[in-house]
């Protein structure tokens, strides 16, 4: 006989079996001895009150032997199948190929960056030189953003797909079991690499073709139905479907569409800074003390205020992490963050932004938005000096319009230069960041504060442009055999909602076939 039970713990008790099975014979109210085994479902930190404590929700097997949990998937060799162009080998790009093959389809991706051991100069010469490569960085390359920015795995998108398959996919190849249970699971940039070069493995050894340096610089057409692409303005490769799954940085494929006339919407996005604290303050507010137990993991945040029509709001919060320069071109400063998989870093960071719509950019251009970003960008780049020196100004002193005499050490490796905000950002998103940090101080003890530090700009929250599809077929409703996918069309934010659009994806395909 099986149950469903929940049951609450220390923190120190955590990983003590004999305890759990204590708990779970009082939840059960019997003899201990009965409880033959258990599987964890989920696991979360309640902080609500004074006492911390852990939420488990429990599958509990009475008079019987547990079952190990096995996922397993069978990808059979698609060496000679139809093929399936997918560009971007980012979240979205790798699980639709996994999903292809487990279709009997031959996914092709095509990736503009390198793979992932390659990627790793870039990065260095991007954080200690300020030298940006424009087809190698954080948001560029195998396994894309999320890859080099930490795999984080929070998501809302419980109706979109299966996001247990997703994780499960990531543990079968290296992730830890626990992502599956915790709550808010988490990778770290440290692990991640790894995951991604074998889930392409997976994707070469059944069959499939994984191409890097190999950007695409057009989309060939016949009578409304994509018929392949052109790479890097030499090679043609053919096939009747092709994945659009590139990411909400790569402006060059918007632009590309809208030469072509190939039909894409301007959309609203979100733009900001991105705020660091000294973790111990977060950790002393949120769990209500003044040092973070050792069974405890570093604290988040989430944060949301509405400011007259907008809402400001923290983003992609990182606990013990880093904040890393993320630009994809030149003479731009763009922030974001990741952190280790042991959060062990002395910083927290969040990404806090301010909504900003489409009447906040006039005309009809589908691509103002993008416009009005990458005008942010480069404004930031000038106020820093170069070098990828990000424009930086303490919380208190932002709030009161006062440039700061120095900056707090921050996790920043390029350096932050000392600026007047305002000076870089448009008014509205200033004056709502202005009300609302204060706001956020009294919902998190200690978070309005000198010691914080605000680095701009934060400005891919989301992609500025859409790529329309049908919501039946997730075809462009211009273009045949066109499958504009996750971030980079506007449907998905974050690594789980990415993969399983990109499983939606694939398997719209194989419906149309």
């Amino acid at each position: 006989m099986q149950k469903d039970i929940e049951i609450t713990l220390l923190p120190h008790q955590v990983e003590q079996t004999e305890v759990i099975k204590q708990k779970l014979a009082e939840g059960l109210k019997l003899p201990e001895s009965r409880v033959k085994g258990y599987q964890i479902l989920k696991r979360s930190i309640d902080a609500r009150s004074r006492k911390v404590i852990f939420r488990l929700q429990v599958k509990v097997f009475i008079d019987e032997e547990a079952l190990p949990q096995v996922y397993t998937v069978n990808y059979p060799n698609v060496s000679n199948a139809r093929p399936v162009i997918i560009i971007g080998a980012g979240p979205a790009g790798l699980f639709a190929a996994l999903q292809c093959i487990e279709n009997g389809l031959k996914p092709i991706i095509i990736e503009r960056g390198k793979d992932v051991k390659q990627r790793r100069r870039d990065l260095a010469a991007i954080n200690k030189q300020g030298l940006v490569n424009t087809e190698s960085n954080y948001c560029y390359g195998e396994g894309g953003a999320g890859t080099y920015s930490d795999g984080k795995l929070y998501t809302r998108s419980n109706k979109r797909g299966d996001i247990n398959k997703v994780l499960q996919v990531f543990v079968n190849h290296g992730a830890e079991p626990d992502i599956a249970i915790d709550a808010r699971p988490h990778i770290g940039t440290n692990k991640l690499p790894h995951i991604i070069t074998a889930i392409k493995d997976t994707i070469l050894n059944a069959g499939g073709e994984v191409m890097f340096d190999s950007r695409m610089t057009d989309i060939l057409i016949e009578f409304g139905q994509v018929k392949g692409i052109e790479i890097n303005f030499e090679e043609k490769l053919l096939a009747d479907d092709i994945i659009l799954a590139t990411g909400h940085s790569a402006r060059d494929v918007y632009e590309l569409l809208n030469s072509k006339n190939i039909l894409i919407e301007a959309k609203p996005f979100a733009l900001g800074v991105r705020i660091e604290h000294p973790q111990e303050i977060i950790d002393s507010a949120q769990y209500h003390c003044d040092i973070r137990s050792e069974f405890l993991p570093p604290a988040y945040y989430s944060l949301v205020e509405q400011v007259g029509a907008r809402g400001v709001f923290s983003f992609c919060m990182c606990p013990g992490g880093i904040i890393a320069p993320c630009s994809t071109g030149e003479n731009e400063i763009v922030v974001n963050g990741w952190s280790p998989s042991k959060r062990n870093n002395p910083y927290a960071n969040s990404g806090t932004v301010v909504q900003v719509t489409l009447n906040d950019v006039q005309g009809y251009d589908p691509l103002r938005m993008l416009n009005f970003q990458s005008e942010i960008e480069k404004a930031a780049f000038e106020a820093g000096g170069g070098n990828l020196v990000a424009p930086a100004q303490r919380m208190v002193d932002f709030v009161n319009n006062k440039l700061s005499l120095d900056l707090p050490k921050n996790s920043y490796l390029p350096g932050t230069k000392s600026s007047m905000l305002d000076n870089i950002l448009p008014g509205f998103v200033s004056d709502s960041l202005r009300v609302a940090l204060p706001l956020f101080g009294k919902k998190i003890r200690g978070y309005y504060t000198n010691e914080a530090i605000l680095v701009g700009v934060e400005s891919r929250t989301s992609s500025p442009v859409r790529i329309p599809r049908d919501k039946e077929t997730y075809q462009h409703p211009q273009v045949k055999g066109l499958y504009p996918c996750a971030e980079g069309a506007g449907y998905a934010g974050g690594i789980v909602s990415a993969a399983i659009d990109g499983i939606n994806c694939a398997n719209a395909i194989l419906t149309a076939s």
